[in-house]
């Protein structure tokens, strides 16, 4: 049997070559500037789409985190908000240092929030109602609560006090900021005294508990409102599951210490998608104002 030579093996055709990846690192596609890849359903969404949308992703509805200064922006009236500026010394008690000193990490958050500790303040309307809106910043130090955090946290209900006006804390925290010591650990008595004094006035407040919301301030003004709101699937807690149940042997029920849960178990009045919020907060500020009038009768 004569054997014929396949075509490819002819004199001048050009010889087939397998596709093989080069050595080393291969490149990755490559996303435009400013693309938010949704941590929840990894869907890309460009930054500005992102923001448009409130922060809340178009595909699986992940709340992402808002900054503190933009959150006054989502919920108060079109050209209502005026900002209050905060401007407290930097408490180091304890002189603490764990390599860094506390004063620097404290300066360098200042510097990449470009706020004074871990909140805003500012004066607004929420559907045509006066209210104090006091939001915290996860993004400075967790969102934890030590003196000058306090001290923001009172400086809005003060000026709700002598304004007469509603007060909505919008609270993210991982909890007491233990730098502080003990100074961190009284701030939950003093905002929970700043609340007493808002219902000494008859005033209204509410509280919108956003993920992740832990420690001393769910433990103290978090939980405190006249009506408690949560985000969708947010986490609330006081200590976090797996030291519960490091604590009590025991495992935790599926959706443990989520908005979802906690709303089922009486915890909550409400979860309300961030769209929604603004509105809500409107709807709710005119029922209390309205139970508030009928009181002063």
């Amino acid at each position: 049997m004569e054997w014929v030579m396949p075509p490819f093996m002819s004199a001048g055709a050009p010889v087939p070559r397998r596709h093989l990846p080069a050595p080393g690192p291969q490149p990755q596609p490559m996303l435009p500037p400013g693309t938010f890849t949704c941590p929840q359903c990894q869907r890309k969404t460009l930054e500005e789409r992102f923001v448009q949308a409130l922060r809340v992703c178009p595909s699986c509805g992940h709340h992402a985190r808002v900054p503190a200064s933009e959150r006054l922006m989502q919920l108060a009236d079109a050209d209502t908000l005026t900002t209050v500026p905060l401007d407290f010394p930097i408490v180091d008690p304890l002189a603490f240092d764990d390599g860094v000193p506390y004063r620097e990490r404290v300066l360098k958050a200042r510097t990449s929030t470009g706020l004074g500790d871990a909140f805003a303040v500012g004066t607004c309307t929420i559907g045509g109602h006066p209210v104090v809106v006091a939001a915290m910043e996860f993004s400075f130090f967790g969102g934890s609560l030590g003196q000058s955090a306090g001290d923001s946290f009172l400086r809005a209900c003060s000026i709700a006090r002598d304004e007469h006006r509603a007060l909505i804390a919008v609270c993210t925290s991982g909890g007491a900021r233990m730098q502080e010591g003990i100074v961190s650990l009284s701030q939950m008595a003093r905002c929970s005294a700043g609340v007493v004094a808002l219902g000494h006035e008859n005033l209204p407040y509410i509280t919108v508990l956003t993920d992740p919301c832990y420690g001393g301030v769910t433990a103290s003004f978090a939980t405190q409102g006249d009506v408690i709101i949560a985000e969708p699937h947010a986490r609330i807690g006081f200590a976090g599951g797996r030291v519960i149940e490091q604590a009590t042997y025991d495992k935790l029920p599926h959706g443990f210490q989520t908005a979802e849960f906690l709303l089922a178990h009486g915890m909550l009045d409400a979860v309300v998608a961030r769209a929604m919020l603004q509105k809500t907060l409107g709807t709710t500020l005119a029922a209390l104002t309205h139970h508030e009038v009928m009181n002063r009768g």
